[in-house]
């Protein structure tokens, strides 16, 4: 038996002890969508790897493969690191993140109009993604220690701060859809918080307002303050009538796709879309590939994976006794929903496009990294809850 490491009781804890505690269906659903998802964006990358970037067909899968691979050993690691911990180290990783956002205006890359990766070698990473899993984990630790005194308003919204900052940052590169996505987050766990009904109240009064105000300013000054990429990602209805412009084109594909599609699909790599047709087939705009591919029956069981991944992180999330975790787990199962609804919502072009990857779908080896490393935070949850509730 491996032994992994010895805790302060002198309690040794084995591989298969861990091993023995995670939540079984969430591991085993998120190895098969993580394999369903290298199988698509093998499928959807070929191409656009070969024409558009001159490169070998399997370039993107291997990549993506190897961020897995890495991901796959931060998920193991994460799940030997009791959560106590976290709190050591959540500051630093705050200040880390926030220094690596500010960064990328000096040492960052512009890529697709935004200012939003590092490129190391044949490699990039976007500490933008990195930075939902931080602000998570600061929150978790945050409203942890300070959960004796959560009548208090003005420490409940202290991480409110933090997440405004990195907000600020990230659009400022700009990347809306990133963006839209942290804020979000944040706001979804103050309202998870057991605290008075009134400092609710006072937070759709704050949210109602920014909402008034930004849509006054994008009416009055809207060309000033957003950039034309940002500003086109809002002309999004009728894509198919705005063909030939840039921001219809690749919605207008995607019905495409799907229409193509049907209840079965064309085939395991034999959609025509991917020819160059949806430029971002293996990224963004993965699913209607799967679509076109697989057929409807496929994209609807694909959505009811996703309610089962978060209905499972959800129940990890109540059956803590410990507020932190809760907070954490609640955190990512927002992270992650929130990850698919404007990525579908732009796809079905019921709001703007805003190049927000889907969950174990798209490519993007942060994005898959970061995934895997809050699956590693939520196993651990799960694997505390089981030994609180043995003991």
């Amino acid at each position: 038996m491996i032994i992994l490491y010895i805790v302060r009781n002198r309690e040794v804890v084995t591989v298969k002890k861990v091993l023995s505690k995670i939540d079984k269906p969430l591991f085993f659903s998120m190895l098969i969508f993580f394999i369903f998802g290298l199988i698509m964006i093998f499928s959807a990358s070929t191409i656009v790897s070969v024409i558009g970037f001159n490169k070998e067909p399997y370039s993107f899968f291997i990549k993506q493969a190897l961020f897995l691979f890495v991901g796959l050993i931060a998920f193991f690691i994460i799940l030997f690191i009791p959560t106590k911990n976290y709190s050591k180290f959540s500051n630093t990783l705050l200040i880390t993140v926030l220094l690596a956002l500010a960064g990328l205006f000096v040492y960052g890359k512009v890529t697709n109009n935004a200012m939003s990766w590092y490129y190391i070698g044949p490699f990039s990473l976007q500490p933008s993604e990195f930075a939902k899993t931080i602000l998570i984990i600061y929150m978790g630790t945050y409203y942890y220690k300070n959960r004796k005194n959560l009548n208090s308003q003005n420490i409940i919204l202290k991480p409110l701060y933090a997440a405004l900052m990195i907000f600020a940052l990230v659009f400022l590169q700009p990347d809306l859809g990133t963006g839209i996505i942290i804020a979000a987050i944040a706001i979804l766990i103050y309202f998870s918080l057991p605290i008075k009904t009134v400092y609710k109240k006072n937070m759709i009064t704050i949210l109602l307002i920014v909402a008034i105000m930004f849509i006054g300013l994008y009416l009055v000054a809207g060309k000033k303050i957003l950039t034309t990429t940002q500003l086109n990602r809002f002309n999004y209805k009728e894509p198919c009538k705005r063909y030939t412009e840039n921001t219809g084109y690749q919605v207008c594909n995607g019905y495409i796709a799907i229409n193509n599609g049907g209840l079965f699909g064309v085939g395991l790599g034999n959609s025509t879309q991917k020819y160059l047709y949806l430029p971002e087939a293996h990224t963004d705009f993965i699913f209607p590939i799967v679509i076109e591919e697989l057929g409807v029956i496929t994209g609807i069981a694909v959505i009811l994976m996703y309610i089962f991944i978060i209905y499972r992180i959800l129940k990890i999330s109540r059956d803590s006794n410990n507020l932190g975790n809760s907070v954490m787990a609640y955190g990512i199962a927002a992270y992650i929903f929130c990850h698919i609804a404007v990525n579908l919502v732009g796809i079905l072009g019921l709001g703007p496009m805003t190049g927000v990857p889907l969950p174990f779908l798209s490519y993007g080896g942060s994005f898959a990294l970061n995934l895997m490393i809050t699956f590693g935070i939520v196993q651990r949850i799960a694997i505390e809850n089981k030994i609180s509730k043995s003991k």
